[in-house]
């Protein structure tokens, strides 16, 4: 089921910041969408086939915030509504600091911070009584907001850790973006294969040739020991996500190969994506 989630509350309460914590966790994250073309929205997440579209979250003013869980409390979506709270002192002290104005001065519903501020109190406490995830961001640090909207948000099994396999040639320089390498050209190369020279690990015949070596079972049993606990350790941290690249010489067939079949085999617990550097 897809899933959609609602951040909104109190301004300078930090939906922006949810905002940031949830696109670091996959979700495709959209601010201050109209509600006039939500029926698009929700038609387009409903029939793309594009991942993106899987988690999508929207940040929206609590005076929308109605018509949004109207049209969307009947709808095929995991939605999941988020309200953020924070003390009056607080935002008044944010507001301060960041010489922002209060939407709701900027729209002359209210003369000052704090008449804006009680106005959405007064809003949000009425939603409070409802099946909604109240965070209070009064005193938190950026890493404990993290760790509420973890505790909220995984579902389904599936840790909240994105993982980016790319499979790159060695022969054209190692991705900058890099956090682990893994170097596969000791293995049997297809290259020297006549009948597979000008295929790619995208290939079955490649992917076969490569897959069923003794040689490369050895490298792939080794190499998921060493990926598991690594992924398992920056689960706990506040690092989100991880570039893995594999590299061959070329980038066109051994790389290609093990980067899909890791991917294959993580995609159905970690927020998984394939990519091949050389093959675009």
């Amino acid at each position: 089921m897809k899933k959609l989630v609602l951040i909104s509350g109190i301004s300078g309460a930090g939906k922006s910041t949810a905002s940031n914590i949830l696109e670091d966790m996959g979700f495709t994250c959209i601010d201050q969408y109209p509600v006039e073309l939500l029926p698009d929205l929700i038609e387009l997440i409903k029939s793309s086939d594009s991942i993106k579209y899987n988690k999508v979250a929207l940040t929206i003013g609590l005076s929308d915030l109605e018509n949004f869980y109207d049209l969307l409390a009947n709808s095929e979506f995991d939605v999941s509504l988020i309200l953020l709270d924070a003390s009056k002192d607080s935002i008044i002290n944010r507001y301060k600091f960041t010489r922002r104005v209060h939407p709701l001065v900027t729209s002359n519903m209210a003369a000052t911070v704090e008449e804006a501020i009680e106005i959405e109190k007064n809003i949000l406490n009425k939603w409070k009584t409802r099946n909604v995830h109240v965070i209070d961001t009064s005193n938190l640090t950026v890493k404990q907001h993290k760790e509420k909207l973890d505790k909220i948000l995984k579902y389904n099994d599936q840790e909240n850790l994105a993982i980016t396999f790319e499979s790159f040639g060695f022969k054209n320089g190692v991705p900058e973006d890099a956090d682990v390498i893994l170097d596969v050209r000791m293995l049997d190369n297809p290259f020297y294969i006549a009948k597979l020279k000008n295929k790619t690990g995208n290939d079955k015949a490649v992917r076969n040739y490569v897959l069923d070596s003794k040689l490369t079972q050895r490298y792939i049993k080794k190499s998921l020991a060493y990926l598991d606990f690594m992924f398992k350790e920056y689960g706990k941290e506040e690092k989100r996500h991880l570039t893995i690249c594999v590299g061959c010489t070329g980038g066109q067939h051994r790389s290609v190969t093990l980067a899909n079949y890791f991917y294959e085999y993580y995609k159905d617990k970690y927020m998984c994506y394939v990519t091949h550097r050389e093959l675009k």
